[in-house]
């Protein structure tokens, strides 16, 4: 995956997670939308930049193609990735929220179990979706060279 396609991933996803975010703590919070959506930009704006990062240390650890991971190689993958991402969102929530760490942390916690699961289902479908896109890209590309030698 090259880099404005690592780049497209994460600002999909992001977009996607961002609404749903907004939507679900505006349902179970007595936060304003607008609180809401400037601390979800923001640390969707750090996990962008987490998202390219570890996936890019990910990939160079774990060989192979990404369509045939297994499902503990993709069960590692988020959990590494959210716990990660927790360390440094938490303090963001805290500040931008006013809310101390420990509201913060319970907080976010409940956005990371939304969105491990999220992740889980948004890598899966992308990487096999990219797959099936890569292999009838070649198939058209061999049937117009076919067309064009005949």
């Amino acid at each position: 995956m090259g880099t404005l396609e690592r780049v497209f991933h994460s600002v999909l996803f992001e977009v996607l997670a961002v609404s749903m975010s907004i939507a679900g703590l505006a349902l179970f919070t007595d936060h304003e939308v607008s609180s809401l959506s400037g601390t979800m930009i923001t640390i969707a704006s750090i996990a962008m930049v987490w998202n390219y990062i570890f996936n890019m240390a990910f990939d160079r650890i774990v060989k192979g193609e990404k369509e045939k991971r297994t499902f503990s190689t993709r069960i590692i993958h988020v959990g590494l990735f959210e716990a990660g991402l927790l360390f440094f969102t938490i303090p963001v929530m805290a500040y931008i929220l006013k809310i101390s760490l420990w509201d913060a942390f319970i907080l976010d916690l409940g956005v990371t179990i939304f969105i491990t699961i999220y992740a889980f289902v948004f890598n899966l479908s992308y990487d096999h979706l990219r797959a099936f896109y890569l292999k009838n890209k070649v198939a058209k590309k061999a049937s117009l060279a076919h067309s064009i030698s005949s």
